[in-house]
């Protein structure tokens, strides 16, 4: 299952409005065929996995990481009646789809037709790997991340706006790999007027995985970009599962007072900057409210960069 979840991470950013989910179908202890969702939702997982193992897939093991889609679409048959028809044995599901369309009905009409069906094996991690999926869902927004690039002393950018370079190299192309695992990343207008940035990836191969681009604001919106006046507002972004804030110290700080970041992405350097611009009011009335609120997901080198990736603990 760890192996399906890490294979799940190749489509996202790709797959939305599907989940990017991953399958490894497993016979007499020898993998006979993997997949996961590809660009705009099809195929998924399940059927490139089946289409790869063949006659193999026959008294097989599948593990998927999202339970097999029930509900029927023009785009192609329904999952259930894949690996139904392949005949695999045993599936083994990390997590139910929150799909009403779905949940749980997939694993019903298995199970009733002879397939042996074990759910919740590293659920916590395969919703994890589909975060956006599960809170557009859920709660009717994507999952949203914010990345800063920062000084010792918190410094996002010099007292005249400028900063180029705070992060080294290896900073910056995990930069760009965080890009295109997301669908759209967001920048205050100020930026946009600003510096006119590409927000593209420029990365070799994952060139074409640029995500869309979205201001925060209501100055001016230049072609190829779309508008939205207020954080709240990118419930109405579609076919977005996976946002990420780059950019601006009003938007980070706007999206923090909103309480709508889920993930911090921080990239420290050896540099301290002394006068120079932070983050504005993030709505926060007292110190003791400001703990518990995070918690360290990643902590690494890059360079001579310090990564440290935080994950918003929710209901603290």
């Amino acid at each position: 299952m760890a192996a399906a979840i890490a294979l799940s991470r190749r489509g996202r950013g790709l797959s939305t409005p599907n989940p990017a989910v991953g399958c490894i179908i497993v016979r007499d202890g020898r993998i006979v065929g993997r997949g996961w969702t590809q660009r705009g939702g099809r195929p998924h997982a399940e059927a490139q996995a089946i289409d790869q193992a063949m006659d193999q897939a026959r008294g097989a093991t599948a593990y998927v990481t999202l339970e097999p889609c029930f509900h029927l679409s023009p785009r192609g048959p329904r999952c259930t009646d894949l690996i139904l028809r392949s005949g695999i044995t045993r599936l083994v599901v990390a997590t139910r789809d929150p799909d009403p369309r779905t949940d749980g009905q997939s694993s019903d009409f298995l199970t009733s037709r002879g397939v042996t069906v074990e759910i919740g094996v590293l659920e916590r991690e395969a919703q994890a790997a589909m975060a956006g999926f599960f809170l557009r869902q859920t709660v009717g927004r994507p999952h949203v991340t914010l990345k800063l690039g920062m000084s010792l002393d918190g410094r996002i950018a010099m007292a005249n706006g400028s900063s180029q370079w705070i992060t080294g190299p290896a900073a910056r192309a995990h930069a760009h790999l965080e890009r295109a695992r997301h669908d759209a990343i967001l920048v205050g207008s100020g930026t946009v007027s600003a510096d006119t940035p590409r927000l593209d990836v420029r990365l070799p191969g994952l060139e074409d995985r640029s995500p869309r681009r979205v201001m925060l604001g209501r100055s001016p919106v230049p072609e190829g970009w779309t508008a939205i006046g207020a954080p709240e507002d990118i419930v109405t972004l579609s076919a977005v599962d996976h946002l990420m804030i780059e950019g601006g110290g009003k938007a980070a700080s706007a999206f923090l007072k909103a309480d709508l970041v889920d993930r911090l992405v921080l990239y420290r350097a050896p540099v301290l900057m002394g006068a120079g611009l932070g983050l504005d009011d993030i709505g926060l009335g007292a110190l003791p409210s400001a703990h518990g609120r995070w918690t360290l997901s990643d902590d690494r080198m890059l360079g001579v960069d310090r990564l440290e990736v935080y994950a918003r603990v929710r209901g603290a």
